[in-house]
Order: C-alpha cells, then structure tokens, then sequence
C-alpha cells in the first residue's frame, strides 16, 4: 500500500504539471483571444468535466459544508486571478507574480502550522527553498523604483489563491468532484460579470477555440489532483509543492517554443528540485 506521504509528492507534482500546461496553454491562447475569454472558457471546462466524473464514480453529494467551501474557493480563486492580472497590467511584471507566488504559499503553511503542527526540519527547509524557487521562476528580473501600488494587488492576488488552497483543504475530506464544480461554477460568474463590466470578453476565434478547451482539461485535472494531495496529507506540503507550477510553464516555453530562459530562472528550476527531495524525505 502507497503511504500518504508519497500520495501527498505525487498529487501535487501532478497538479504542478498540470497547472503548468494549463497556463502555458491558456498564456498562449490569449495572444489570440481576450484575456477573459480564455479564462471563462477555460473555467467553464470543469462544469461539463466535473459532473460527469462525480457521476461516473459515484460520488456521493457532500454536506452544505463541503459545497459552501466550494464556492468559497471559486470566489476567492477567481479574484485573485482579477488581482493578479490587474497587478500585471498596472505595476511590475518581475514584482507582481513573485510576490503573488510568495503569499500564496505562505497562508497555507502558517494555516497548516496551526492546524496541524510544524512539519519536520528538513521539510520547513524545503519549503523556505521552494518559496525562493517560485520567486526566481515568476521573476522577470525587471529592475526600478519600487512603489507601494506595485505591491497592493500582487498581495491580494497572494490571499485569493492562498485561501482558494486552503478552501479546497476544507472540502477535500468530504468529497473532491461536487465542490469543485460549485468551484468553477462561482469562479465562471464572476470572472463573466467583472468581464461584462469592462466590457472586455468577446468569443474567441474557431482555431484558438481547442487549445483554450485543452488548458481548461489542464487546469480541471490539476484542481482535482491538488485536492487528492490535500485529501493525502498535509496542506503545507500540497501547496509548496503545487505551487512550483511556473517551473513547469516556462520548461514548456522553452522546450516548445524555444524560449529562452534566464540564469535566474534555471536557478530557480535546480532549487525546485532540491526543495522537493527535501519536503520528500
């Protein structure tokens, strides 16, 4: 029998596989097609995809508790996609998604901590060099005055996703299909109202239309596999591990485009691999 400290490695390796895909995918559709668009459509992939798996495994309907922390991880999720996407557009590239990445992990692991006790000491050692990881993967080494402003979003962005983590922790027990799709479900509504407020959807072409299907596959099979990890073990170790998914986005890139990778970003991508055999142990 597998021990759940090696389901807990492997789901979250394979969510952060897939969730790498989906945004290398999903970042390569929206050269083609509006931002929110892809983001409705990929969303809206796990309404047709979740149902039939909770149907086709038959799993039972969780307690309103499990379906409240459903929407809660769909809500929260979906605006700390707004927020990073704002921060973007706005602020610092090379500051926006580190520090999103950063806060990101950091709630679950203090949330973990409480809840379930400090992990061993090489495991904290691991996740200090996979926060450092993700800071050098999602930087783009841009330089300049750093302001407030540049800082507000990205840390919003941060809480969003971090309490989408900790939302699904809360469901997992429970069950995995039915919440997620009331996740995506509360995710699709309101990204689509914020995009009909700007003005700003609009459908996409025919040709870019399966790759935005395909990154929703991606990103459902990766919301599923991070609540399997969850459901395993530890929180702390699902994220930090999860997490690392921009490493598997920019290996992508450059092995499939040819993308060049920075110095910093390889570093990034060897401590990845330290701060996972690390958390292994």
């Amino acid at each position: 029998m597998i021990s759940p400290e090696v389901l807990v490695v492997f789901f979250s390796l394979a969510a952060a596989a897939t969730w790498g895909a989906a945004d290398f995918g999903g970042g390569f559709a929206t050269k083609r097609a509006s931002v929110y668009s892809v983001v409705i459509i990929t969303q809206a992939v796990g309404l047709f995809l979740l149902p039939f798996l909770a149907l086709y495994f038959s799993e039972e309907f969780p307690p309103m508790n499990g379906m409240f922390w459903g929407f809660v991880a769909g809500v929260a999720g979906s605006l700390g996609l707004l927020a990073l996407y704002h921060a973007l557009s706005i602020g610092k590239m090379g500051v926006a998604a580190p520090v999103s990445a950063v806060v990101t992990v950091a709630l679950p692991v203090v949330y973990g901590a409480f809840n379930e006790g400090l992990p061993a000491g090489h495991q904290i050692a691991g996740f200090v060099i996979g926060i450092g990881a993700m800071w050098l993967i999602s930087s783009t080494g841009e330089k300049g005055e750093l302001k407030k402003q540049d800082l507000i979003y990205p840390l919003l962005a941060g809480v969003g996703f971090g309490l989408f983590f900790i939302s699904v922790d809360l469901f997992s027990e429970s069950a995995v299909f039915w919440p997620l799709t009331v996740a995506k479900i509360s995710a699709v509504v309101v990204i689509l109202g914020f995009a009909l407020l700007r003005k700003s959807a609009s459908v996409p072409s025919k040709d870019v239309l399966p790759l935005i299907i395909l990154a929703g596959f991606f990103d459902t099979v990766g919301n599923l596999f991070f609540a399997l990890a969850s459901q395993a073990g530890r929180l702390d170790i699902a994220t930090v591990i999860a997490s690392l998914y921009p490493g598997s986005t920019v290996l992508l890139a450059w092995l499939l485009l040819k993308e060049r990778m920075s110095s910093m970003q390889w570093v990034g991508v060897v401590l990845a691999l330290a701060a996972i055999v690390l958390i292994s142990l």
